[in-house]
């Protein structure tokens, strides 16, 4: 009887791989190269039932390069089954059914995210779509817009955003529940790469020259990856920041040293080939807080020399762009956001200047409704006001923009702790260091782009974000 029982068992384990190879073969058939990425998905779900920590570290490859078009965001023509929907959904379910066994009491969002970050965001949201029929129309009209009616605004405007902050948790339970915290910088690394190689790559098979590149009328060159060359700009400089507090601190390790060196190498060379001016400030202030908090002769020394050969093998295109509009006024400075979205949306702020107008309140504002949204500069077809507070200010208001600050206050408090904790690693250290650095980079360059909400350029800090929390729970379990 058990003999019997035995070889059913393996007959069913070896059924069910053969049948999912049959199905997987039909469905490439009959659909193509979508269907072989949803059948390696499904299969990857597999294992991650086993192990929701498998999922972590997909999603850590995964989550920087999921916004841009060479990754897939619909298949089978159905739109949000992807790879990422699909390996966040399974994680987020393995997760939950490992949990049910654990200490209840362990916290799955802590408390600063929930309150100071989260529930600013859902009534902002939730604010906003009671405004959804008042969105200039032109916006529809020309396309500029990826979704129809409420639920197409609540999908693209929170919770699609929110799947980042989902993303930075499911790394907190995995990190909490890891040996070797320090292991996860590994997908890390090899996610910066993919990233690095993308730009790089694209310029070099384009052909398109660096003096093409820098040019103010062909900026949007790089959109044909589905990301805006300054979200990749602020995207690269927050990964140089994690690269190089950590290379600094993996002292006698001269394998991890070299590939940590090399990916800054990339990484820079990328940057530089986005022709962001917020990025090339925001890699000034990564490197000026490191000879900062170092405070080592011989660091700067170094830094100097490496400084003035950098500068003089820079091509002029790097200082045409990086000077652009100086001498000619801030509003040239900023490339007429000043004059042109600035000045014109500062009276939104004061329709509601406590909570706020809703989480894209820039489509109804009157500027827009005015315009029709329809015209050619300034503020006129913007579906952002290109600059983070501004924004928070408009959408959710003083009140909103006070909590999300002192959550990101709540964040550099966590970072700089742990980036001087001796119970770990210098590496470890090193990444948490670089971490503050990034953030102090993301606030500042935030006041000329960006948004303090989740956007997929934040991907690297979100993940700084999940590790630190993994790690203050794994520092309350060994007390």
């Amino acid at each position: 009887m058990n003999a019997a029982s035995g070889q059913g068992a393996r007959a069913a384990a070896l059924a069910g791989p053969a049948l999912l190879g049959v199905l997987a073969g039909v469905a490439v058939a009959a659909a193509g190269a979508n269907a072989l990425i949803l059948c390696v998905s499904l299969i990857g779900c597999v294992f991650i039932l086993r192990d929701f920590r498998i999922g972590v570290v997909l999603l850590i490859v995964l989550m920087p390069v999921s916004r841009s078009s060479v990754f897939p965001h619909a298949m089978l023509g159905i739109t949000g089954l992807n790879p990422l929907n699909l390996l966040l959904a399974a994680t987020l379910g393995s997760y939950l059914l490992h949990a049910l066994g654990e200490d209840l009491r362990r916290r799955f969002v802590p408390r600063p995210l929930l309150w100071l970050y989260l529930l600013p965001l859902l009534a902002a949201g939730a604010l906003g779509a009671r405004h959804v029929d008042e969105i200039a129309p032109a916006f529809f009209t020309y396309d500029m817009l990826d979704f129809q009616g409420v639920g197409g605004y609540l999908r693209e405007y929170l919770l699609k955003p929110l799947m980042m902050v989902l993303f930075a948790l499911l790394v907190a339970a995995a990190v909490a529940r890891s040996r070797d915290p320090e292991a996860f910088l590994v997908p890390a690394l090899l996610s910066i790469w993919v990233m690095g190689a993308m730009v790089t790559g694209f310029v070099l098979l384009s052909g398109f020259s660096l003096e093409r590149m820098s040019q103010a009328e062909t900026r949007g060159t790089l959109s044909a990856l589905g990301l805006h060359a300054n979200e990749l700009g602020r995207l690269y400089a927050v990964a140089y920041a994690l690269l190089l507090f950590a290379w600094a601190q993996a002292k006698g390790r001269t394998g991890l040293r070299l590939a940590l060196l090399a990916s800054m190498a990339l990484v820079a060379a990328a940057l530089l080939l986005t022709f962001s001016r917020g990025a090339f400030f925001g890699f000034l202030v990564v490197n000026l807080l490191f000879l900062l908090w170092r405070r080592n002769l011989k660091t700067l020394l170094l830094a100097v020399a490496l400084a003035a050969a950098v500068l003089l093998a820079l091509p002029s295109a790097v200082y045409e762009r990086a000077s652009l509009g100086f001498g000619a006024g801030l509003n040239a400075i900023s490339a007429g956001r000043l004059d042109g979205l600035w000045l014109p949306l500062l009276p939104e702020v004061l329709k509601s200047p406590l909570v706020g107008n809703g989480l894209g309140s820039i489509l109804w504002s009157l500027p827009m409704r005015v315009s029709g949204g329809s015209g050619v500069t300034g503020v006129i077809g913007a579906t952002h006001p290109h600059n983070a507070y501004l924004e928070a200010l408009l959408d959710l208001g003083l009140a909103g923009l006070v909590l999300l600050c002192a959550y990101f206050h709540h964040v550099w408090q966590g970072f700089r702790t742990l980036g001087a904790d001796p119970a770990l690693s210098p590496v470890l250290r090193g990444f948490y260091q670089g971490a503050a650095a990034g953030l102090a980079c993301f606030l500042i360059t935030g006041l000329t782009d960006s948004s303090l909400a989740p956007k997929s350029e934040q991907a690297f800090l979100w993940l700084a974000i999940g590790m630190m929390y993994g790690q203050r729970a794994a520092a309350e379990q060994r007390r």
